[in-house]
């Protein structure tokens, strides 16, 4: 059973790592791995000292932790209020509600966003104008990016991050809710010292994989939602690799700005989970 997953990771996840070397080359397909000039550190250098390094981190980071402070915590507090519903007719249709935006396309999704926020015609133009407001260009706009991309992306995902939270919220004991009432805890005050404790070291361990992918910031909706209007906020290091690597060729370069992505990411990953071991004593090893 372990045969074919095993075999995937090797063959898609590690297998590829050998070509990570013309990040340290400048390659070229003719002469192949082997062949190709070995350059040390140039394509490093050259993206360091590049003028738009710091708008490039600086996006990625900023989307990565903003998401991180406001999207991470909403499955949570969903999550809590599922658990709260009685009424199982109710919990069901907040449950289907809630899920069901997982399962559309990211383009679907896109094509809704420029429906919604066109300045020609989109319901949230025509609400503002009814205020006495005009409208606004919103994917045009390069200071609303972030805002749309991370708003869209909690509306997309928090149901389903929510599941595994409410699974980790049924198996707490019901014993430790009636015993709390019996106390006389109110329900806000059952909440803090019973679901939220019951359920912490699977926050943590969320948190820890969510860390490990901070500067990956999801390419393909970004991709999507670009246009040379909103470049300036939309631009992060996953799609500056794609159009030096894919669309122009610069294999090198691009492989070595990817490289540069990931070892921040597996940094924090060590980081972080060092943390929590000593902290919080959960931790994924």
């Amino acid at each position: 059973m372990l045969l074919l997953p095993i075999s995937w990771y090797v063959i898609f996840q590690y297998g590829p790592m050998y070509g990570l070397q013309i990040a340290f080359k400048d390659y070229n397909p003719i002469q192949g791995f082997i062949g190709s000039e070995w350059v040390g550190l140039e394509n490093f250098t050259r993206f360091f000292s590049s003028y738009y390094f710091g708008r490039l981190l600086w996006n990625t980071l900023s989307i990565s932790l903003l998401s991180l402070l406001i999207a991470f915590p909403i499955p949570i507090f969903l999550a809590l209020l599922i658990n709260e519903i009685k009424n199982l007719n109710l919990k069901k249709t907040l449950q289907n509600v809630t899920y069901i935006p997982h399962f559309i396309s990211l383009v679907v999704i896109v094509g809704m966003l420029d429906l919604f926020l066109s300045p020609d015609g989109g319901f949230i133009n025509i609400i503002l104008n009814s205020l006495g407001i005009e409208s606004i260009p919103f994917l045009e706009k390069p200071e609303w990016f972030k805002t749309i991309f991370i708003g869209s992306n909690i509306w997309q995902n928090m149901g389903w991050q929510s599941i595994i939270y409410v699974a980790a919220l049924s198996g707490i004991d019901h014993q430790l809710y009636e015993a709390a009432k019996i106390d006389g805890a109110s329900r806000l005050q059952r909440i803090i010292h019973v679901s939220l404790p019951g359920i912490f070291p699977v926050i943590i361990i969320l948190l820890i994989l969510d860390i490990g992918q901070f500067m990956n910031v999801g390419f393909e909706k970004i991709l999507l939602m670009q246009n040379n209007l909103n470049l300036e906020s939309s631009e992060v290091i996953q799609t500056f690799v794609y159009r030096n690597g894919i669309l122009n060729g610069d294999y090198s370069y691009s492989t070595a700005i990817g490289l540069f992505n990931s070892i921040i990411n597996f940094a924090l990953l060590l980081l972080i989970n060092r943390y929590a071991r000593k902290k919080a004593e959960t931790s994924l090893w």
